[in-house]
């Protein structure tokens, strides 16, 4: 049995679309899919069950003995939230409960951390997971602490030889798009909200820069298809004696500008594109440079490549936002 926390959510019903197409399974979803579209992401989905998050610790221990894996994508993901309290109860006290269960009933554990961890990138993107290195990050807002916290606290328990899952990996993911993020609204991707407008007849709209080293659209990103992430999880799936924390990106960083322009070419539509202010809440915290080093995945034997920018966004628009079923 698979587990998957969060995989109602994007990235997370990506993954259980994923298990299902490599014939892995039965899969168990937790999350709460609460009275609006997200249930449409698991809607062509086989599966065993969907559990409460408040039920997650009487199922686990009904069924200990027969998980192979818990993927833990369940998390506050918006970087506007202000309850830091509920972020840490939902980001890091769960993530440890799950690290320690999955420590003391030998089942692999696979969680999400996050480039949100970076912070302003003054220290770089390499996923050096050392105590010292880590300790040297500024994450931007609560939700990159959050993930940071987790992640310290992994390295410590490494680096002090103490009880750990038979596997244990986290992903820290960059910019990802694709297919069942329609409910996340504000926080769904620029490709998602780009092909929107295109769609109204109105122009794309982009926020300007307040960087004197960045022209207005030329902010850069690593924007990663949920596909390659996905392909990475089932990779880690089939090797089980690779531990430690990845970047999840491509290691490419592109502009806004070069994003919007492939929605335009995936709907062959000329670019009109317009820039207004950085919303204020978010500015001062407003990262313009992300670009995930690969290296150490691929060191650790993957091989799967990435997807460019213009191939993600076509097949995105083209199979999904532009066609009569959005949903994976």
């Amino acid at each position: 049995m698979y587990v998957v926390t969060g995989g109602g959510g994007f990235i997370g019903s990506n993954i259980v679309w994923a298990l299902e197409q490599a014939g892995l399974g039965p899969v168990v979803v937790v999350d709460r899919l609460r009275d609006a579209d997200k249930w449409r992401n698991l809607a062509k989905r086989e599966l065993m069950d969907v559990v409460d998050p408040a039920n997650l610790n009487a199922f686990l221990e009904a069924n200990y003995n027969t998980i192979t894996a818990i993927i833990h994508m369940g998390a506050i993901s918006a970087t506007t939230e202000t309850d830091v309290d509920l972020i840490m109860d939902s980001n890091f006290r769960l993530s440890m409960d799950l690290w320690h269960w999955c420590s003391s009933h030998r089942v692999r554990y696979i969680y999400a951390s996050s480039a949100a961890t970076y912070g302003d990138g003054e220290h770089g993107f390499v996923d050096d997971v050392s105590c010292e290195a880590l300790a040297k990050l500024r994450p931007l807002n609560p939700y990159g602490w959050s993930k940071q916290l987790f992640d310290r606290r992994v390295a410590r328990i490494i680096e002090g030889d103490e009880p750990r899952p038979p596997q244990w990996a986290g992903l820290k993911f960059f910019n990802v798009y694709g297919p069942n993020e329609y409910h996340k609204g504000r926080m769904s991707s620029v490709v998602s909200q780009v092909y929107k407008t295109i769609s109204d007849d109105e122009p794309a709209v982009l926020f300007r820069s307040h960087h004197p080293d960045y022209e207005d659209g030329g902010q850069l990103r690593d924007f990663v298809w949920v596909g390659d992430c996905v392909s990475i999880i089932l990779w880690l799936l089939d090797n089980q004696d690779v531990n430690g924390i990845f970047n999840c990106g491509t290691g490419k960083a592109r502009s806004f500008a070069d994003l919007a322009k492939a929605v335009y070419t995936a709907l062959d539509k000329n670019p009109d594109i317009q820039f207004v202010d950085t919303p204020e809440d978010i500015r001062d915290k407003y990262q313009y440079f992300t670009e995930a080093s690969m290296d150490k995945l691929h060191q650790a034997g993957y091989n799967g490549g990435s997807t460019s920018l213009e191939d993600g966004v076509k097949e995105y628009v083209q199979s999904f936002l532009d066609a009569d079923d959005r949903y994976r």
